[in-house]
């Protein structure tokens, strides 16, 4: 398959007449039924249309991705999600008041319309509203109904820049739209509202603590999400199986900054001595007392919005550096750091060490 790079300029969150022509192509590849990837504020998406089985099953194809773990459904208007949900609660509308366009999926009941190719063939529907005038702008040139899961190959690092989407997905999406780099890094929170009380299933930007101020009520975290995965099938994106994950062996060091520091040194010295290339992933205060070879700094101490915004580049520049051993200092795993540590965990297999 040829694909076709699609540059977009939009600026302070408008399309330029010059990007209406690339946007109005990627649209029309969606409605043939084939497959775009394209940027949004949370990681790039490889979108195709979601009331199509068949595109549903190219999405899978590209990414490699299991048939059971389900897609977002992205809309650009939210009178859209009248047309996929059956029941939408006034829980569903008050938190789309606040959050959407915005980096928050809610799970709702489908209605029929909606393939179970593209829920992986459970009775509900993930449904987002991206704020991302690139991403809204297809959405709508596509139909109004695009399927989307990060656009990479399944378990690798979810891209942030069309670099790495070209890496994973050149010659398995019909077009790459580049439009620079999301602003969040992250994956959007997933807040399942067929339960009661709700309950986050994926951690992001929109924490449990700011859906629950909305709600007026307690909302819950499934345990899974910072535990290694059951059996189960997925009721959400990323539950069930390995996510993110970089070529080399990635561990977490928890505990305090001295012993940290202390643990991490002997352990690359160890690795050094057997041959491995060594990573270290620091806060910018401490990035320049490790002795691995690759050292990158996550940001400022505490910083959670601009650790998250640099995370998965980090992971793949470490790829393209073929480090071979990579560790990585612990966040606090509070508010917007829950998030950064669930995809941690995932890209790390759950190996953690305790100083």
């Amino acid at each position: 398959m040829d694909t076709e790079i699609i540059t977009i300029k939009a600026q302070n969150g408008y399309l330029s007449e010059d990007d209406i022509p690339g946007i109005e192509k990627a649209g029309e590849i969606i409605k043939r039924g084939g497959i775009v990837a394209f940027p949004t504020e949370t990681v790039y998406g490889l979108g195709g249309d979601a009331l199509s089985p068949e595109s549903s099953r190219k999405i899978y194809a590209a990414k490699g991705r299991p048939s059971d773990n389900p897609l977002i459904v992205h809309i650009s208007r939210l009178e859209s999600l009248y047309d996929i949900a059956e029941d939408v609660p006034d829980e569903a509308k008050k938190l789309a008041q606040v959050f959407w366009p915005g980096p928050l999926t809610m799970i709702l009941k489908k209605k029929s319309i909606v393939p179970d190719e593209t829920t992986g063939g459970l009775d509900t529907v993930a449904v987002r509203f991206p704020s991302d005038p690139v991403a809204r702008a297809l959405i709508s040139a596509s139909g109004g109904f695009v399927a989307a899961p990060s656009a990479n190959i399944s378990g690798r690092p979810s891209p942030t820049e069309a670099k790495y989407v070209i890496e994973d997905m050149n010659g398995r999406a019909d077009a790459i739209i580049d439009g620079g780099g999301g602003e969040i890094g992250l994956e959007s929170t997933i807040v399942d509202l067929t339960v009661t009380p709700p309950q986050i299933l994926r951690p992001g930007f929109i924490t449990n603590e700011m859906i629950g101020r909305v709600l007026g009520t307690e909302v819950e975290t499934d345990r899974a999400i910072i535990s290694p995965e059951s059996g189960k099938r997925p009721r959400a994106p990323g539950m069930k199986y390995r996510h993110y994950a970089p070529k080399g062996e990635l561990v977490i060091v928890e505990g305090g900054d001295e012993a940290v520091v202390s643990g991490i040194n002997e352990l690359v010295k160890a690795d050094k001595e057997s041959g491995f290339k060594t990573g270290v992933m620091a806060c910018d205060e401490n990035a320049g007392r490790y002795d691995a070879d690759i050292v990158k700094k996550t940001g400022p101490k505490g910083d959670q919005k601009e650790a998250a915004r640099r995370l998965y580049s980090i992971l793949r520049s470490f790829d393209d550096e073929e480090v071979t051993k990579i560790y990585a200092e612990s966040f606090e795993a509070e508010g917007f750091g829950e998030a950064i540590m669930n995809r941690l965990l995932k890209a790390a297999g759950h190996k953690i060490i305790k100083k």
